[in-house]
């Protein structure tokens, strides 16, 4: 069993689009939408793109070589999509990142991006880190990895969400040389409008297809409590500017009332957490159209190891998990719905799991389509920026070829997507198949 899995699994650069394509037979879509699957359906693949969805049996296209795949009337749906990811910090520990060994740690990242596309995840949103090369190498093929939207490093201030100095690094003097990971473009620390202009402009230039700031505390962080608010509006109204004469957006780290509100007032498209927001918050993100990027925390057991000031904080977060749902719901906020896992490869594992943890307040279909279809729609938001222009976590004509096909309906039972190994038997992104264990 373990060679036919071997020899099913395929580097992208072993096939070529142009003069293939893929037919699925027999196969029930969920499209990303909907709450119920189709009735048994045909789906063409041509150059990366879903052709043809038809009830009829389809013919082979010419001057073609057209792979076949049994159905069996399994369950087609788009490959999933993370919101809220990192590339770059998912696999190694603290200590190792703070190594500020690049070159392994992306060697670390690589190993993990193809474990995530095997996971069924075909799309990341990546929300900090210096994850630009391993996108390149994936998207020419070289290493076998989901479609990446970087945002390079994360904006912060002295003292913010993404400030890993210790108390011994300080005062800082003017003109001194950067930090380990300013270096590295893990994050970059900025205290002035100017600031805060210039780093965005450089992430942009590096390829950013969003801007990703810390406008509150974290967990991660040694410094940085919950309750600070860190940029003014002014700095954050900056980075907004610079993003938008590059045609994208800022998305923020945020959990506060007054974070979520001074980062909204200063023209931010996405918050990120929102765990403590309150009833006002909660209204003004609805009102203005604000997308909420939401991670289900909680406190399963599988924390990374962190000292013991971010657990305390980490608990405030779980703490809020409830309740910001309720408000996301009252107001009907515009969810995506992403991870945050970070230092713990075993935790990354758990991904799906995630995913089908949202059945606690959401329909299966609600939940899966905040992961397909709703996570798409935000991604269009990088506009200009967009890497992968097309639309993404749908199964519908003239979408790209992301997909996934399920032994089993996950409409009716969410909790096979925590399994994926055995579950999902064919994974295709970009209308390539890296795995097929149908016969």
């Amino acid at each position: 069993m373990l060679v036919i899995v071997f020899l099913a699994v395929v580097p992208a650069h072993a096939q070529d689009r142009s003069s293939s394509a893929v037919i699925f037979e027999n196969v029930r879509i969920f499209d990303g939408t909907g709450d119920r699957l189709s009735g048994p359906s045909n789906v063409l693949i041509v150059g990366g793109v879903i052709k043809t969805i038809s009830s009829a049996p389809i013919a082979d296209p010419p001057d073609v070589t057209v792979q076949r795949l049994r159905g069996d009337g399994r369950t087609l749906m788009p490959g999933l999509i993370d919101s809220h990811w990192h590339t770059m910090f998912v696999a190694p520990s603290m200590p190792q990142l703070l190594d500020g060994d690049l070159g392994y740690l992306t060697l670390l990242a690589g190993v993990e991006a193809e474990a995530t596309l095997m996971r069924g995840f075909t799309t990341v949103r990546d929300l900090g880190g210096p994850s630009f090369a391993l996108k390149r190498a994936i998207d020419e093929g070289r290493i076998v990895g989901p479609r990446i939207y970087p945002s390079g490093a994360m904006i912060t201030i002295t003292g913010g969400h993404g400030d890993f100095r210790s108390r011994s690094d300080l005062p800082r003097s003017l003109g001194a040389p950067l930090t380990m990971p300013e270096l590295i473009n893990a994050s970059q620390l900025a205290d002035s409008p100017d600031e805060v202009r210039m780093r965005t402009r450089e992430q942009l230039l590096l390829g950013a297809s969003q801007i990703k700031l810390t406008a509150g505390g974290g967990v991660a962080s040694p410094h940085s409590p919950l309750d600070v608010s860190t940029f003014t509006e002014e700095e954050l109204r900056a980075a907004v500017q610079a993003a938008a004469n590059w045609g994208t957006y800022v998305g923020v780290h945020a959990y506060t009332p007054e974070a979520i509100q001074r980062s909204i007032a200063a023209g931010v498209k996405v918050i990120e957490h929102g765990h403590l927001m309150d009833e006002a918050s909660a209204r003004l993100i609805a009102e203005k159209g604000i997308w909420l990027s939401f991670q289900p925390f909680s406190d399963d057991g599988f924390m990374a190891p962190m000292p013991a000031s971010s657990v305390a904080r980490m608990r405030q977060i779980f703490a809020g998990t409830e309740r910001t749902v309720a408000l996301a719901r009252k107001y009907k906020i515009k969810m995506a719905w992403g991870t945050d896992i970070l230092f713990s490869a075993a935790n990354a594992t758990r991904q799906g799991v995630q995913l089908a943890r949202m059945a606690q307040w959401y329909s299966a279909a609600e939940a899966l389509s905040m992961a397909t279809a709703s996570n798409g729609e935000l991604l269009q938001l990088s506009g200009r920026r967009n890497p992968y222009p097309g639309r993404l976590g749908v199964v519908q004509e003239g979408a790209l070829a992301d997909l996934l096909l399920v032994d089993g309906n996950p409409l009716t039972d969410i909790k096979l997507i925590e399994n994926p190994g055995k579950n999902f038997l064919v994974i295709m992104k970009d209308g390539k198949v890296f795995k097929n264990l149908v016969r």
